[in-house]
């Protein structure tokens, strides 16, 4: 039989390596809500990403990934995943996720990856309440998955806490909240999932957005994890178009994502797509990055 791949574990000049291709993430992240505006197509918006990449000295790695065609991947409205970059024109009250990485080479050669997702809204204002909710509990579900890690990491709630399921608990206690306090009832996308990152973009382990019975691995210092929900404002179903990649809603229902790239450190995590480590996301829960020299 086959070996089961191991769970990369990075060493701390590994994590910096890795922190330095997430700043390039935060940076396109910059740049992309800076430039998005109704009347922009997304293959303008794919430019403004490649062209932060290129100033970087970092390299995509959503470029020519299993043949994608652009640097990120724009998803609008139905689609869930995985949009492809063209001509469509954006419009006020679309909502958008932008999908994106970068990776850097380290002198020995060795690629060091970033990832990470957000969505907005084209021109500021949501068409209803339904975008609005689906944005900004996505966007929460991220942040409390992320502080369920940290504590996690910390040591609290005790040892057997100490499980990456942790992420997928987190993910379904709010949608959970959200139904029974807002009466929204919210879909978690379950055939896309999280994932272990490091010298590639996509590695061991699973990071599942849901619970499951068994609790998955233990976190350890060195994990370093793409924690990324996704939800729509209907049904979960979800079909692939024509193209190979773009993933829609099969009730036309829309859909948001929120994606960091978390370092699991020794008392704590390191959010290291987000410019100030996460500071400003965990700060609600009383938590604050475990940081090293960037």
């Amino acid at each position: 039989m086959p070996r089961r791949e191991q769970i990369e574990i990075k060493t701390p000049d590994q994590v910096r390596h890795m922190r330095r291709a997430g700043l390039v993430v935060a940076e396109i992240h910059a740049a992309l809500r800076q430039a998005v505006r109704p009347g922009i197509t997304t293959a303008e918006l794919d430019a403004v990403s490649a062209g932060v990449i290129e100033r970087a000295g970092a390299r995509s790695n959503f470029l020519g990934y299993h043949g994608f065609p652009a640097t990120v991947c724009i998803s609008v409205n139905e689609e869930a995943v995985h949009g492809i970059p063209g001509p469509r024109v954006l419009e006020a009250g679309d909502l958008v996720t932008f999908d994106c990485g970068a990776y850097i080479t380290d002198e020995r050669g060795t690629q060091w990856h970033g990832d990470a997702a957000f969505t907005t809204v084209v021109g500021g204002t949501y068409r209803n309440d339904s975008d609005r909710i689906l944005d900004a509990t996505t966007q929460r579900c991220l942040w409390e998955a992320i502080a369920a890690l940290a504590r996690a990491a910390a040591g609290e709630g005790g040892a057997r806490q100490l499980r990456l399921n942790a992420v997928g608990d987190a993910v379904e206690e709010t949608v959970a909240q959200v139904a029974a306090t807002r009466g929204y009832e919210l879909g978690i996308l379950q055939e896309y999932v999280g994932h272990g990152i490091g010298t590639r973009m996509h590695m061991p382990p699973d990071v599942l957005n849901y619970s499951v019975r068994g609790r998955g691995p233990r976190l350890r210092p060195g994990m370093v994890l793409a924690i990324e929900p996704m939800l729509t404002a209907g049904s979960p179903r979800v079909r692939e178009l024509d193209d190979g990649w773009t993933v829609v809603t099969c009730d036309g229902s829309r859909a948001a994502q929120w994606e960091h790239t978390v370092a699991i450190m020794p008392g704590g995590v390191w959010v290291l797509t987000a410019a100030d480590g996460g500071a400003q996301g965990l700060e609600p829960y009383g938590l604050a990055p475990v940081t090293m020299r960037d």
